[in-house]
């Protein structure tokens, strides 16, 4: 029996009904943002029920803090820094690009809010939304150019 052909790069995570954290890993741009969530013991809660909003900063906005940043938030005694920064980048529930469009403001796990600006494309404060409506089995991902800190 021949087998099928792979789905195109871009549906493949979709298509498998992988979590956030899986669609995350399968897309290969958001590597620092996965140890992050590792380093911050959120995995298991990013794979859980959910559903989840998160606004997802690629590796490129990473970059944009500096190695000495990264590898400073990535020590274990900065756990608690790490957590805040990074459920300040998840929505409780599935907020759809459609939806996101039509808010002025969302309220963090973090507990923070984020500032929603519909007037030039969507920014989330000062980060640009780049890609939206990244489906999981949990929730969705946007991709955002840019880490927002509280």
């Amino acid at each position: 029996m021949p087998e099928a052909p792979a789905p195109p790069a871009e549906a493949a995570p979709a298509a498998k009904g992988g979590d956030i954290v899986d669609v995350a890993v399968g897309a290969g741009s958001f590597n620092t943002l996965v140890a992050a969530v590792k380093a911050g013991g959120l995995v298991e809660t990013l794979k859980g029920p959910g559903p989840f909003t998160v606004f997802a900063p690629t590796d490129e906005a990473f970059a944009k803090l500096g190695d000495a940043a990264i590898a400073d938030l990535l020590k274990p005694e900065n756990k608690a820094k790490l957590v805040a920064i990074l459920t300040y980048h998840v929505v409780p529930g599935k907020v759809l690009a459609a939806d996101v469009v039509k808010l002025k403001e969302a309220k963090t796990v973090q507990g923070g809010v984020l500032k929603i600006d519909t007037t030039d494309g969507v920014k989330v404060n000062s980060s640009k939304v780049v890609k939206t409506d990244i489906g999981a089995s949990n929730g969705v991902i946007h991709v955002i150019d840019t880490v927002l800190i509280p």
